[in-house]
């Protein structure tokens, strides 16, 4: 029985909001969690694509997701957020696989070029960096697919609380209305204050 799992993260770049991470395992080799048609990069999917694709990987696959909220970013910066939030999707995925009775993660396959492996003390599992992963491997893809909606679902409850600043759809980048409503109305506490564009606000 295959144990590889797929990780990937989102909302590395906005200037507010969580950084979300993912991290799927697809099931055993010819379990219904391989059949899911059409995995792909969360960013090349369509949203109603994105959500149906959302609710088959949860439905037969096993999943965990990690957050890291913008005071921690803000302290350890967005490079060591991002391998935390990785930390504890996984932790969360291989504790559901262990009461499963599946055992531990076999290989973590991690989007990108950097894994938490040596760089968070709570990384315990083989890592392998794929570039463009979230394309190609589809563990990663599904796992891309569970990061981008959890993080967009925080983002639409932060912009029922927080409406001036659009984040429901800008996602909390920074985008012209955004910096425009930033300019206007000042940081929340749900701002990165080390992201350029909010400490230089914070500053006047």
């Amino acid at each position: 029985m295959s144990r590889t799992i797929g990780v990937d993260e989102a909302g590395r770049g906005p200037l507010a909001g969580p950084v979300v991470a993912g991290a799927v395992w697809l099931g055993p080799d010819g379990g219904p969690g391989r059949a899911i048609a059409g995995l792909n990069d969360s960013k090349k999917l369509s949203a109603r694509r994105r959500a149906a694709l959302e609710e088959q990987i949860k439905a037969h696959c096993l999943w965990g997701v990690g957050v890291v909220e913008p005071g921690e970013i803000d302290r350890i910066n967005i490079f060591a957020a991002t391998m935390l939030a990785m930390t504890r999707a996984v932790a969360g995925l291989a504790q559901a696989m262990a009461a499963g009775g599946h055992g531990d993660v076999a290989m973590a396959l991690i989007d990108g070029n950097k894994t938490p492996q040596g760089r968070v003390a709570d990384w315990r599992w083989p890592a392998r960096a794929i570039v463009g992963g979230d394309a190609s491997e589809p563990a990663i893809s599904a796992a891309s697919i569970i990061a981008k909606e959890h993080r967009d679902a925080i983002m639409r409850d932060l912009d029922a609380r927080f409406p001036q600043y659009g984040w429901v759809r800008n996602a909390g980048y920074g985008t012209a209305q955004h910096l425009a409503a930033l300019r206007e109305h000042g940081p929340c506490e749900h701002h990165r204050r080390s992201f350029a564009p909010v400490a230089q606000l914070s500053l006047l």
